[in-house]
């Protein structure tokens, strides 16, 4: 590739390849893909004329490949922009003859160059899949590839336009993987509650499920769309392609609209604290205000961590306005939720309700959760609080405790919040507390363990944009495999091999005790507790020890 064709092109993409994790990951992706082939290969001369064989590997290779152009894709893109503007580069780069269509292009090109490399990667599985018959290349492989190739264009033209209105590259990297896994799940909810539905409610709620990639890719994959009841559910291939087009498009023109100097300005008002207006003013704002967000704030009592208070204050979203707001928010979803599960209980059940909540409670559980702790050591160690830290009589295991008490109590208002849903639900059919009681469990035990395993990742690295990124990838790999895995039962997972794995984390426990269709079969409890709180332990300790190597004497 010459230089004289667009020298970003050349710079982003071979950045991208001649980093060692970039030659590690796709090493690592060509590995799995083989090893997902090789576990289904045939191993006697009989050959399969039903293809029955061949859609199971494909169901392990497709939704593998999935996983990984969700993980890794969309790293790169949330950072592309920010880190040249923390640099300095991008002042040079708009000094540059090149136009800002230019630079835009080139930065999008590497990222796209990189993502096409992972495809590639996994161009021997895909033919091993086809060789073995029973998949049509054209509306089984191929389109399957077409939706991955949208998707990947998707991803990074959304990346680069939150990398070019943050500030810093953890910031783009968190605010990039928590949109994009709303777009992936959170969008399915309201279709599964208004399947197929008429009126303003089925309609919006039909356009929201064109967002996600989950029912087109599981109708490729001979599953049929995830919450298709009825005749009339269709996963919408075209509707899905022509959305997440447009959506790119929309988000490459504004990426491109902001790539001049205006770029730069931060400019905003001081504004005026609360204490230092007139008396009729601070009475009218206690008044219209129930948490004034400019009111002065008081000293730290004794009987409170002090770490935990500066996680809060410090925190972008940690003040007690916004965190009056979230849960405010969450109440407002489970009202939603009630309102569902009071007209909809005739019809399908309180036990696919029950599954529903907690399906959108844990991924909102999964979805925060990483993005709140996998700073919590690195963000000091990034941003130099680190030395101010271990210059205080504060303990390892004050810090510790400060630190994860900052996150339990955000993630345990936001579950509060959302319990109005299991009441209506108790209130329906009395019998079902005992159900709930062990949901709440299973769920109190969620939040432990992806505390946990955010913490002891995101605390062993330095620069708080690859701990984000490690910490999402391992979180969303711990709970999305076993329920890929679990949509494979049957072929080509056994009912063993399904329990097993769905014993790694507590959501199968919550969905088989609250006898969600699919899981009812599945007795987890109380293994799948043991194991949690084992796991959960082991993480606890190895951020224990991380925090207490950290506050060592050099």
């Amino acid at each position: 590739m010459s230089s004289a064709f667009n020298p970003v092109v050349q710079r982003e993409f071979f950045g991208i390849v001649r980093s060692p994790k970039a030659f590690a990951t796709l090493l690592a992706l060509t590995v799995t893909f083989s090893i997902a082939v090789l576990m289904r290969w045939p191993t006697d001369a009989t050959v399969d004329l039903s293809g029955v064989q061949s859609i199971q590997v494909f169901r392990v290779f497709g939704y593998g490949l999935l996983a990984g152009v969700v993980f890794l894709v969309p790293a790169f893109p949330a950072t592309s922009i920010v880190n040249e503007k923390n640099a300095g580069t991008l002042a040079l780069l708009l000094n540059s003859p090149l136009s800002p269509l230019s630079i835009y292009f080139g930065k999008l090109a590497g990222v796209l160059l990189f993502a096409l490399l992972v495809l590639l990667a996994s161009m021997p599985g895909a033919a091993a899949c086809y060789a073995m018959g029973g998949i049509d290349l054209r509306s089984g492989l191929g389109l399957f590839y077409f939706v991955l190739l949208v998707l990947v264009f998707q991803y990074a033209t959304l990346g680069m336009l939150i990398s070019s209105y943050v500030q810093s590259t953890d910031a783009g990297v968190r605010l990039t993987y928590s949109i994009i896994f709303a777009l992936f799940f959170l969008t399915l909810v309201p279709d599964a509650f208004f399947p197929g539905g008429s009126g303003v409610m089925g309609t919006v709620a039909q356009w929201a499920r064109y967002l996600s990639p989950v029912p087109v890719v599981m109708q490729i994959m001979g599953q049929g769309g995830l919450g298709s009841r009825g005749l009339i559910a269709s996963p919408g291939n075209v509707q899905f392609i022509v959305v997440t087009l447009v959506s790119s498009l929309i988000f490459a023109a504004v990426t491109i609209s902001r790539l001049n100097y205006r770029i730069f300005d931060q400019s905003r008002a001081q504004g005026v604290i609360t204490d230092e207006r007139g008396l009729v003013t601070r009475l009218l704002r206690r008044f219209l205000f129930i948490v004034d967000p400019q009111r002065r704030k008081p000293g730290i009592p004794w009987y409170l961590n002090p770490v935990m208070v500066k996680e809060f204050r410090c925190r972008r979203f940690g003040r007690s306005q916004w965190l009056f707001r979230l849960v405010a928010l969450c109440a407002v979803v489970s009202m939603v939720l009630t309102f569902a599960a009071a007209t909809s209980v005739t019809s399908w059940g309180t036990e696919t309700i029950g599954g529903l909540v907690v399906i959108l409670q844990v991924i909102l559980i999964v979805v925060m959760t990483p993005s709140l702790t996998s700073g919590l050591i690195s963000g000091e160690r990034d941003g130099g609080g680190w030395e101010l830290l271990r210059l205080t009589p504060l303990t390892s295991l004050k810090i510790v405790r400060g630190k994860l008490l900052s996150v339990l109590w955000t993630l345990l208002l936001v579950l509060m919040a959302t319990l109005p849903g299991y009441l209506v639900m108790i209130y329906i059919e009395p019998q079902m507390w005992y159900q709930v009681n062990l949901v709440l469990v299973c769920l109190a035990w969620t939040v432990v363990y992806t505390v946990a395993v955010s913490a002891a990742v995101g605390s062993l690295f330095r620069t708080t944009a690859v701990a984000t990124t490690v910490t999402y990838v391992v979180v969303m790999a711990l709970f999305l495999v076993p329920l890929l895995v679990w949509l494979g039962r049957g072929a080509p997972f056994g009912f063993e091999m399904v329990q097993r794995v769905l014993l790694v984390n507590p959501v199968g426990a919550a969905l088989s005790v609250i006898e969600t269709p699919g899981f009812e079969n599945y007795n987890l409890l109380p293994a799948a507790w043991y194991i949690s709180g084992g796991f959960s332990a082991l993480m606890f300790l190895v951020f224990g020890l991380k925090v207490w190597r950290l506050t060592r004497p050099v």
